[in-house]
């Protein structure tokens, strides 16, 4: 396939996975529940922080987490007492556990009362065509409260050579704005910087598609993918995620 083929090759892609059906399967359903922005950002930063693994896991236990947070996750970040975090004992998803989650609810409480909420703090640090500064200063940000150093492992650091992927994913929903599976509620940030999540099935379908030659799916590859992404649109480079993830997970391409 020459660059035309694949462009008009993963535009279509695209067309057949970025729409509604798409968000039935995927772990995004969980603030699709939400109308109010902190709910949906809130809903939305804790299901993508659990996102790895099976699917239906994933979704069943951001449902339980939200269940847990009585279906209103931002008056509980912000009115949560002692007491309440207890409801949160029994939470576990494979290594995120009751002790990670009472901590990310006191992060997300501090950066809701000190910092005006998610968008202000990512949108922070942006670069010109990167927002992987902006992850690395979101998580330093995260944990200025007090905090088992073992819950710093559920927020990735880019400049660390991570590939970010779940930060990346959660900041394709928010800031991607087409009005069919992401949510474009922040407009403080750009498409043109975002993204790919990538992981497994992204990573296997951009090698077979030349668009990534590296091995390991860390910081290095999410770079060349990126470089790759942009010369086929510069503006909004991570609605290919959509492409691969589909060609990946339902085709498996």
């Amino acid at each position: 396939m020459n660059k035309s083929e694949l462009k008009d090759f993963l535009e279509e892609k695209v067309i057949q996975y970025n729409n509604f059906d798409f968000i039935e399967s995927d772990p995004i359903q969980i603030p699709h529940s939400f109308s109010l922005k902190e709910d949906i950002e809130i809903a939305g930063f804790l299901s993508a922080t659990i996102a790895w693994g099976n699917r239906k896991m994933i979704i069943n236990n951001s449902k339980k987490l939200m269940e847990i947070m009585g279906n209103s996750p931002y008056d509980f970040v912000m009115n949560h007492s002692e007491d309440n975090l207890g409801y949160l004992d029994n939470f576990v998803h494979r290594t995120f556990n009751s002790l990670d989650a009472k901590t990310f609810m006191k992060a997300l409480q501090n950066i809701y009362k000190n910092h005006n909420g998610l968008e202000a703090v990512f949108s922070k640090n942006q670069e010109e065509n990167s927002m992987q500064k902006s992850i690395h200063e979101f998580k330093k940000v995260f944990f200025e409260i007090e905090h088992l150093q073992r819950t710093q492992k559920h927020v990735s650091d880019p400049l660390n050579n991570s590939a970010a992927k779940r930060l990346n994913m959660f900041l394709r929903w928010m800031v991607r704005n087409d009005n069919k599976v992401d949510f474009g509620i922040w407009n403080t940030i750009s498409t043109s910087k975002l993204s790919c999540p990538l992981d497994v099935h992204s990573g296997n379908v951009a090698r077979k598609l030349g668009l990534l030659k590296r091995k390991q799916n860390d910081g290095k590859a999410l770079a060349e993918l990126d470089l790759s992404l942009r010369k086929l649109d510069k503006n909004d480079p991570v609605k290919y995620d959509f492409a691969l993830f589909g060609l990946g997970v339902f085709e498996g391409f």
